[in-house]
């Protein structure tokens, strides 16, 4: 065989590849594909908004179609202006909101000086909170300040919102807010 040097190092070079796969364990047998099914494909499609911030981010929630209505997955929506599908990790962990197994799902109730938490029904919570909001309300209510403006204001409550609510539920909710007096209004994604 006669070889120049060029020839040589292709010859040797592909040999020494050769082998290197060969000794790799890959198989040059045709492989068959199976495609896996998506859990997402028989689930309902709904598209929102993320609750996180006000950029206002849309996201795809698949829900089961097994009657449990639970979520599945939770994506960003591609056709959404803002995002274009992308979501930042705060986003992307929405579906833990509603899935989460140290999620409460009742209220709970600490007496004064009690080391406890108990379980109490909705009512129960819903009828002491708004004792106790007005209680507070009545008791701190101002109709003017030191001036003599009129303010109709009470600075002893405030409320911090809720990373769970969307544009509409926070409007509704400060709303609901400055109705009773409350000056000191804030949300959750803001501080």
């Amino acid at each position: 065989m006669d070889l120049n040097r060029r020839e040589f190092i292709q010859v040797t070079s592909a040999t020494a590849a050769g082998l290197a796969v060969s000794g790799l364990g890959f198989d040059l047998m045709p492989v068959k594909a199976h495609a896996q099914m998506l859990k997402t494909k028989y689930a309902k499609e709904t598209t929102t908004i993320c609750c996180y911030c006000a950029v206002g981010c849309g996201a795809i929630v698949h829900t089961s179609q097994r009657g449990d209505g639970r979520v599945i997955n939770i994506e960003g929506d591609p056709d959404h202006v803002i995002n274009r599908g992308a979501l930042c990790p705060k986003g992307a962990s929405i579906k833990q909101l509603v899935e989460n197994e140290n999620r409460l799902i009742r209220p709970m109730y600490r007496a004064p000086y009690s080391d406890k938490w108990q379980a109490v029904s909705w009512d129960w919570a819903l009828e002491n909170i708004a004792k106790k909001v007005k209680e507070t309300r009545d008791a701190t209510f101002e109709t003017k300040n030191s001036k003599g403006q009129v303010v109709n204001r009470t600075t002893a409550i405030a409320s911090v919102g809720s990373a769970a609510m969307d544009n509409e539920e926070c409007w509704t909710y400060q709303a609901m807010l400055r109705s009773l007096g409350l000056v000191y209004v804030e949300h959750q994604a803001r501080i």
